[in-house]
């Protein structure tokens, strides 16, 4: 009998070349889509239509979920609280965890009787013996990888994951998906942020929901330089559309949404030497008790820095091993409050966190 999985379609080119993989493979495959929002965007009604080809051109049925409701509390919720508050919060790992990874998991086995999922991340899983764990390691196609996005997810949910893209580059999925002839060989990439597609910018998004009061932009010394529409509107290291004039470039050094005012400096008033993070998700290896090596990467598209991960005792709900200090080698630039730390050991994700506020 053939292996069952679902898999993950949003209706992109990835997800579609996820399940052409698996069904040539002989497995028996399962299409699920998650009706995440309404309007236009590539994992909504447009995503949903072009998912269904995929499915109709596989001859595999199509599961459509209405998780607009999980999506909105833990996504829409999550991202305007965390503005409002002055930090620039990281949806996409964790809608990963709350509004994909554990429900379609628990939706495949409970509606379906399915144990296994499978979406079109460029992540690769392996099995350690030695450790009892699962592992999440960097895609081949280092430009692609999207590991950093799924540190959160548990190791219970990890477990029961396949990712078929892991070792491809996305010009060879773009190869693949021509040659299967699948309807979203030629679509175009999508957005990071699905939220951008159906709003047009996270600005616009945000000023749906978050009141645009005016306050003061003023530099480390607390001198008046401008005027701002709201602090959501900033975050750290943020250069452009500061609407401020200077002799020299500023940055966003830091968001004080208490007092309503966005404190801009210069490049060496955004670095840091360290910082705090908490809600570690401890993945490739068991919870660090003691100081570690790693290297740090605090955003997506920034570098990994090497650094020494300090336990703390516990985070702000007592729950232990999930707070650190992270301590840098040398100063970073625009260490951000709401945005992922997540550790690597060369390719190995060993796990990762939320930074605080500095």
């Amino acid at each position: 009998m053939a292996k069952k999985v679902v898999v993950g379609l949003s209706g992109g080119v990835d997800s579609s070349v996820a399940a052409a993989l698996l069904h040539q493979q002989g497995y028996d495959v399962t299409g699920l889509t998650l009706w995440l929002m309404r309007g236009k965007g590539q994992c909504c009604s447009d995503g949903m239509v072009d998912a269904a080809k995929i499915c109709e051109q596989l001859n595999i049925p199509h599961e459509i979920v209405d998780s607009r409701d999980v999506f909105e509390q833990n996504i829409i919720n999550y991202l305007v609280t965390g503005y409002a508050a002055g930090s620039t919060p990281l949806p996409c790992s964790r809608c990963n965890k709350a509004v994909k990874f554990t429900p379609m998991l628990q939706y495949a086995k409970e509606q379906l009787g399915i144990e296994t999922i499978a979406t079109g991340h460029y992540a690769r899983i392996k099995f350690d013996s030695d450790t009892g764990r699962y592992q999440l390691y960097r895609a081949v196609d280092r430009a692609k990888d999207q590991s950093y996005f799924l540190y959160e997810v548990p190791q219970t949910d990890l477990g029961h994951c396949v990712f078929p893209l892991g070792e491809l580059t996305k010009a060879e999925t773009r190869q693949i998906a021509a040659e299967f002839g699948l309807t979203t060989a030629e679509k175009p990439e999508s957005q990071d942020l699905c939220l951008i597609e159906a709003h047009g910018s996270m600005r616009e998004f945000l000023d749906q929901y978050i009141y645009q009061r005016k306050g003061n932009i003023v530099d480390t010394q607390g001198n008046i330089l401008g005027e701002h529409e709201g602090t959501h509107h900033y975050t750290i290291g943020q250069r452009k559309g500061l609407g401020v004039a200077a002799a020299h470039p500023l940055y966003v050094v830091a968001i004080d949404a208490g007092k309503n005012e966005v404190i801009v400096g210069d490049r060496a008033e955004t670095e840091a030497q360290e910082c705090t993070i908490n809600q570690i998700n401890w993945v490739s290896l068991a919870p660090a008790t003691s100081p570690i090596r790693a290297e740090v990467q605090i955003r997506y598209r920034t570098p990994p820095a090497l650094a020494t991960i300090v336990p703390l005792d516990s985070d702000s709900q007592g729950d232990a091993n999930r707070r650190a200090r992270i301590v840098f080698d040398e100063p970073q630039f625009s260490i951000t409050p709401g945005q992922a730390a997540v550790f690597y050991s060369g390719e190995l994700l060993l796990g990762g966190g939320l930074i605080e506020p500095l």
